[in-house]
């Protein structure tokens, strides 16, 4: 009887090591596919303070807290799932739908550099808090939308690094990394966009250090908003060129690719201790020019041609309305005149 005992004892120890091992493993497995994903992380967190300029300070926390609600159910509910069934049943699949978020990515980027050169005819676009709840609800929209691509990144990537474990081990790993980088994302956003009141409240303080440091907050921190409004456009751009560029790759067309990566081996090659950061550098510029220009073909096909000729329309309607106008004044002009001849007594 003891002696069964003893061994069933030995059996649950056994099975304890080996899940926690399998944790370990997991863990492990985790924080590599997160490291692989940094890159994209740090784009998200520069994308998303820009969908929150012109809140009040009291809405600001709120608009961030569904913004992460959303990113949450984007990856949980709809990315996870259909990552896990794509990689299993149709891996080939994955590569064009990444593309068509790089496409999206590059159209959103280049379509706010195009309406920064060709502002909306009218007044400019009143602050979210003149607006009222639709257009907070709008921002928050953008940004659980943008959140999508991105996020859509971030797992497949993540998804890539754990290719080789099982089905269940996978699922657990990315469900780690879906709630540690969207916390990790969004705490950092909220910390961004507070860090004025921080600064106001420091200011009220007796010490002239904590003064000082406030007033330094107070003042920089719509510079600091503005610059990370203009870096999340170049990340869209970064990170949406980069994606076409591999996906490009990968199904056959290695032209564009090829030229980034040359180049980058040579600046890398040529620079000697600082190889690492500029070759990085140049390609991130081959990717987000490569980005502009696909988002550019986007943007002419859904604004410039769309614009183009619905002002072609307008003049020829001008036109014809133009020409119609000296017939309609003659027609007129002859009947009027035929009247007073009508009307005139004949003469004595």
């Amino acid at each position: 009887m003891s002696g069964g005992l003893v061994a069933l004892l030995d059996d649950i120890a056994t099975l304890a090591r080996l899940a926690a091992a399998s944790v370990d493993d997991v863990g492990a497995a985790a924080g590599r596919a997160s490291a692989k994903a940094a890159g994209v992380v740090v784009d998200d967190t520069a994308v998303t303070p820009r969908y929150l300029t012109g809140f009040t300070p009291d809405r600001e926390l709120p608009a961030i807290k569904r913004i992460t609600i959303g990113s949450l159910r984007n990856k949980l509910v709809f990315i996870l799932p259909a990552a896990l069934l794509l990689s299993q049943f149709a891996p080939w699949l994955l590569t064009p739908l990444l593309m068509l978020g790089g496409t999206y990515l590059s159209f959103e980027g280049a379509e706010k550099i195009w309406e920064k050169l060709h502002p909306h005819e009218g007044a400019e676009e009143a602050p979210a808090l003149l607006q009222g709840d639709d257009a907070e609800n709008r921002m928050v929209s953008g940004a659980i939308r943008t959140d999508f691509i991105l996020s859509a990144e971030i797992m497949v990537i993540a998804l890539n690094e754990v290719a080789a474990e099982t089905l269940w081990a996978r699922a657990i790993i990315l469900v780690i990394v879906a709630f540690g980088i969207t916390i990790g994302v969004y705490g950092v956003v909220a910390l961004i966009v507070k860090m004025d009141d921080i600064g106001l409240h420091m200011t009220r303080r007796r010490s002239g250090a904590a003064q000082a440091i406030g007033r330094g907050l107070v003042t920089g921190m719509p510079k600091v908003l503005t610059a990370l409004g203009v870096i999340g456009t170049v990340a869209m751009l970064w990170v949406g060129g980069h994606i076409l560029l591999v996906g490009f790759d990968t199904l056959g067309w290695h032209g564009p690719y090829s030229l980034v990566h040359h180049a980058e081996e040579a600046v890398m090659h040529a620079t000697g201790p600082a190889a690492g950061v500029l070759g990085w550098l140049t390609n991130t510029v081959g990717s987000a020019i490569f980005g502009l220009l696909v988002g550019a073909i986007v943007v002419a096909i859904m604004h410039v041609i769309p614009r183009k000729k619905k002002h072609g329309d307008t003049s020829s309607h001008a036109a014809a309305d133009a020409a119609s106008t000296p017939a309609a004044t003659a027609s007129e002009s002859g009947s009027a005149e035929g009247t007073g001849s009508t009307a005139a007594p004949p003469a004595p």
